[in-house]
């Protein structure tokens, strides 16, 4: 990452990450070395998830000795969203039904890490535990619960529902589009960027209308737009494809109206002119109206 100035909260979540990642290796040595002489000296008789479990309780314990008060609370979740990674990892490439789950663990745990990160590098002034967004609101892991539970359910009670291996590939085409467009538009708005609709103009505030904003007068919302459907698509959740879509729009309109409102505040005539060249990019939204 060279070029890249981290906060010392930014390089711990990266380390820590890592460090959460590396638990996928356990399983894999434990396939791959099974007639490895070395390997059955190391792990003799030791299953597997008692070797995870060691391992992370490990890493754990080196986090509390390298990481004190804010930066370890960093610390345990970005170790957290790596581990979810790895696991995710695993479930894909397994022999098992449960593939479109394991991309999806990768997509979320992906998504979730990644705020923080470019939080931490576009922005460092607001990071704080929130950038993860893992406390977004109480509807937000409703709908993730509800997600997990219908993927279970139709599994087991309509398991012709859910092998269909090209739709779970236009899902996860679209989750890949949708956090590189969210991702693009982070970076490009740079420290203009906030995780919180800001009321008040700083002096770094400019309005940015260049790259993924010539396309889209919001792409960061656009992206997670897609993103959001695309992760049912990948599971193949026929109900909550649509309950996602529906709770999306209606969240990113509202959104959008309460955002352009301050736009408008902090940048008048030169936003309104942005306004009406450039679309929101999202379906049947508009924006706020002015009257005449």
């Amino acid at each position: 990452m060279a070029g890249i100035k981290f906060v010392p909260e930014g390089r711990a979540s990266v380390y820590s990450f890592v460090l959460g990642l590396g638990a996928v290796c356990i399983p894999l040595l434990s396939a791959a070395g099974s007639d490895i002489a070395w390997v059955q000296t190391l792990l003799p008789g030791i299953r597997t998830k008692i070797a995870i479990a060691v391992y992370v309780a490990s890493v754990n314990g080196l986090l509390l000795v390298l990481y004190k008060g804010p930066v370890y609370q960093v610390a345990v979740r970005a170790c957290f969203l790596g581990f979810a990674f790895g696991c995710g990892l695993l479930v894909s490439f397994s022999k098992t039904s449960w593939g479109p789950f394991g991309w999806y663990m990768c997509s979320l745990s992906f998504f979730h890490y990644s705020e923080y990160l470019v939080t931490a590098i576009i922005n460092p002034r607001s990071l704080s535990l929130d950038s993860f967004l893992l406390n977004h609101s109480l509807e937000y892991k409703v709908a993730a619960v509800s997600s997990w539970v219908e993927f279970t359910v139709e599994k087991l009670l309509f398991p012709e529902l859910k092998p269909l291996a090209w739709l779970s590939a236009l899902g996860l085409l679209m989750v890949l589009i949708g956090e590189c467009l969210r991702k693009s538009a982070m970076l490009t708005a740079g420290s203009n960027f906030n995780h919180i609709v800001q009321n008040e103009k700083a002096q770094s505030h400019v309005l940015v209308t260049a790259g993924v904003y010539s396309w889209f007068r919001h792409p960061s919302y656009v992206g997670w737009f897609y993103w959001s459907i695309g992760t049912q698509v990948l599971l193949c959740n026929p109900l909550c494809v649509l309950g996602y879509a529906l709770a999306s729009w209606r969240f990113f309109r509202e959104r959008i109206e309460e955002e352009e409102i301050t736009l408008i505040h902090f940048f008048g005539e030169d936003y309104l002119e942005y306004k009406s060249k450039v679309p929101t990019g999202l379906p049947f939204i508009t924006g706020i109206k002015m009257e005449p």
